[in-house]
């Protein structure tokens, strides 16, 4: 029987473990898509308990995967994400781990623990009050920039509306004691939403960001053409799309305007409309991250807010999204197709939360190459829900097999929480595992064991940094 997560975890060739512990393990890390708070970063949030840190402050915001597995034991929504005591809420996850056997949380608890805090207890209602104590007294010095020092961070671009003042980034770029360079990623979700009914607002909001009236579709435009050429001032080099469903359809800006003014107006939006209008402006943006040289991604198939009662409740992103299975690559492929017909097509990370799309997404990624750029359109990590050992390796797998896991530009965290960093240690032991299978099984030469430990390192670090154009 084999120790518990000991140094050799999910590596079980000599192969595995030499990529491993030769290769992979030593590279820094870019964390290219997170939704870390940008104040917290500047101001080297200290946290006053464990439970902040790993579970949340009670304000709804915090970790999602935790949340979901507590709700499936049957505790209190306020003991969960709400106001109520932070040692019992502790409590109440500690005594619940033996019961997350087989959940990805179980390994990534454990390695939070032992990474950040050195905390070699395993997780149990009976080694709780230890690691109560323990943690919290090395939160004493471990705030949120000696978090990811720790983890060799060198890059983290987090995810900010538009209409953002990035005021936050602008105190960062003037930090000369921040040793991560911290970079906003666009992200125009309500720009594009126009069916919503908070859409007429947000344009409002926009026009004060931009400092000039929008009464059409080309003043949003114009607007959201020069929020880009801020953020790029500011440093961001990736955009960053909830596409959930994908809507594309040809469209003159004639038709793409009216349905603009109907949304301003609150007036229903049917389905067509909104393939003309957001296949419209999606065109329109991916032309403005061409000119500088920006990445775009996609992240689609969620399907959001399905408990109502919650959602009136707590709101919004607080844990009760789960996976859309709508039908979208002829969409997809149109959309891509345009903006290549008409040379505008970015560099583009495509994600898909069902699994079911991993080869079709894969194959239609292939199809969108460009002479001098590897990897020019790819298929990002596993996502979300399937950032676990089936997903990744589901994941790889189908990079391996119909497109270019070589080129691949790693793990990301898409993660709220300071404590997620594990998480690319997690990815990084699975890729070296598999590509070990293939040289243990005869299927890679082993003379080739050098140039194989570079390409784990460039998946774990050096693609992201040529890609996305990182110098630093």
């Amino acid at each position: 029987m084999k120790a518990f997560m000991d140094k050799d975890f999910l590596l079980d060739t000599e192969t595995a473990k030499r990529l491993y512990h030769d290769h992979a393990e030593k590279m820094p890390i870019i964390d290219y898509h997170c939704h870390l708070q940008p104040k917290e970063i500047y101001e080297d949030k200290k946290f006053r308990n464990l439970t902040e840190v790993w579970l949340g402050a009670g304000d709804r915001y915090g970790d999602h995967y935790k949340w979901r597995a507590l709700r499936a034991r049957g505790y209190d929504e306020d003991s969960i994400s709400g106001p109520c005591d932070d040692y019992k809420k502790f409590m109440q996850f500690a005594e619940s781990m033996p019961y997350f056997v087989g959940n990805p949380l179980y390994h990534w608890s454990h390695l939070e623990m032992r990474r950040y805090f050195g905390i070699e207890e395993i997780i149990n209602a009976e080694n709780a009050p230890v690691i109560w104590e323990k943690a919290n007294k090395v939160l004493k010095t471990l705030t949120a920039r000696e978090m990811m020092y720790k983890f060799n961070v060198k890059t983290v671009c987090t995810t900010d509306d538009p209409i953002d003042s990035l005021e936050w980034h602008k105190k960062m770029n003037a930090d000369g004691t921040l040793k991560v360079k911290v970079r906003p990623a666009f992200r125009p979700d309500k720009a594009i939403n126009v069916e919503l009914s908070w859409f007429a607002s947000w344009v409002n909001k926009l026009a004060e960001a931009a400092g000039k009236p929008i009464e059409n579709l080309s003043d949003m435009l114009y607007a959201l053409a020069e929020r880009i050429k801020f953020f790029n001032d500011m440093g961001c080099k990736l955009s960053d799309h909830a596409l959930d469903v994908v809507r594309y359809a040809p469209a003159t800006y004639e038709e793409a305007d009216a349905v603009f003014r109907k949304g301003m107006k609150g007036l229903p939006v049917s389905a067509e409309e909104q393939d003309k209008y957001k296949g419209y402006v999606l065109v329109f943006l991916g032309k403005e991250y061409a000119k500088y040289g920006w990445v775009q991604q996609y992240h689609i198939g969620a399907l959001r807010n399905n408990s109502k009662s919650m959602l009136e409740k707590i709101g919004p992103d607080t844990g009760f999204d789960a996976i859309e299975d709508e039908i979208y690559m002829e969409k997809l492929s149109a959309l891509l197709g345009e903006l290549d017909r008409v040379g505008g097509l970015p560099k583009t990370i495509l994600y898909c939360l069902n699994p079911r799309d991993n080869y079709a997404l894969t194959v239609l990624a292939g199809c969108f190459q460009k002479e001098g750029v590897k990897g020019r359109v790819q298929v990002g990590t596993a996502w979300w829900f399937l950032d676990q050992q089936d997903g990744m390796r589901q994941n790889l797998e189908t990079l391996m097999q119909v497109g270019l896991v070589s080129q691949s530009v790693g793990m990301l965290t898409d993660s709220r929480s300071f404590l997620a960093y594990p998480r690319h240690e997690y990815y990084r032991r699975i890729l070296c595992q598999m590509l070990g299978e293939l040289v243990e099984s005869g299927r890679y030469p082993a003379e080739e064991l050098p140039r194989l430990g570079k390409i784990v390192e460039d998946i774990c670090y050096n693609n992201a940094a040529a890609y996305f154009g990182f110098g630093e």
